[in-house]
């Protein structure tokens, strides 16, 4: 069973191919055409954490191709009312897919071993793949292609930046984090990273001028994520230095462009005048959560029947 928990799960081909099968099935919803690839699919969304772009967007594709969707929060007693084992098994009955959006990653791993439906990680407090595959459908719609690219990611690792790592480093590109010492990318996953054929450049500084220097896209996320309000005022003043600002993107590609998973804090990562400016390029970015995950949830129903 083949589920998506982290983008380590894939090779780059695969990757590629959700991207191509995202691609053109955005093609046809542009003419006003919805192909019901997965009709009569039933896609239960898990969510722990609250949520805007991730239930929408995943509620919204399922249902464009034909599927329907079901919201289970914390009433269906996940974790709590009975073992994982025995609740991923009767769930996996009922649905076609489960995504699941939770704290910690041993919960969705656990899950995913009961399973008999593909899994899919709409979040944990580690990675948050969903993400990346619609950030690289934009840079690959932006730039048509995604050779030979930089991106500069600056504030501290969270699981935006952990899966962004991941992803770039898969498709070849150049990936540069800024970021304090005591926010900085595990060893272990740095070495991982580091290990993953690629023709891209891996570089990590507590530099923020240094790592958006010729940047083509460049990325924030909160300093603050959910689980994190306590720290916010010690994340505020150690990240500072690392907001994006008019002055730092100077110091990126002349076209460049700006990227932000959302929601946003202005005037903390990003400045109002860059997040809004012509650059941003963030709701085409929100939008294309939809469109990747069309593509990953198309990709798994292949793969997964493909015998």
């Amino acid at each position: 069973m083949r589920h998506l928990l982290t983008l380590a799960d894939l090779d780059t081909d695969e990757i590629k191919e959700i991207l191509t099968i995202s691609s053109d099935i955005k093609k046809q919803h542009t003419e006003g055409v919805r192909p019901d690839l997965l009709k009569n699919r039933s896609l239960a969304l898990l969510f722990e954490k609250p949520s805007l772009r991730t239930r929408v967007s995943f509620e919204t594709a399922i249902g464009q191709l034909g599927g329907q969707s079901l919201y289970l929060g914390n009433d269906v007693g996940w974790g709590h009312r009975e073992p994982i084992a025995d609740f991923s098994s009767v769930l996996s009955q009922y649905a076609d897919f489960v995504v699941c959006r939770t704290f910690g990653h041993e919960k969705i791993e656990e899950l995913a071993r009961y399973a008999t439906c593909p899994v899919i990680n709409g979040l944990t407090n580690q990675f948050h793949p969903c993400q990346t595959l619609a950030d690289l459908l934009t840079i690959q719609e932006h730039f048509e292609t995604l050779s030979g690219l930089k991106v500069a990611y600056l504030g501290a690792v969270g699981n935006v930046a952990r899966s962004l790592a991941i992803g770039c480093r898969k498709m070849g590109i150049s990936f540069a984090l800024a970021t304090p010492e005591e926010y900085a990318i595990e060893p272990d996953l740095l070495e991982q990273l580091k290990a993953f054929p690629a023709n891209g450049e891996l570089f990590t500084t507590d530099n923020p001028s240094q790592a958006i220097e010729g940047a083509n896209i460049v990325y924030a996320d909160v300093w603050t994520s959910m689980g994190q309000e306590e720290e916010s005022v010690i994340r505020r003043k150690a990240l500072a230095p690392f907001q994006i600002n008019a002055s730092l993107m100077e110091r990126a590609d002349p076209k460049a462009i700006f990227l932000h998973c959302l929601p946003a804090h202005r005037g903390e990562e990003v400045t109002s005048d860059i997040i809004d400016g012509p650059q941003s390029l963030i709701i085409k970015q929100a939008a294309n959560r939809m469109h990747a995950q069309k593509g990953i949830l198309t990709w798994l129903d292949r793969a997964n029947h493909s015998s």
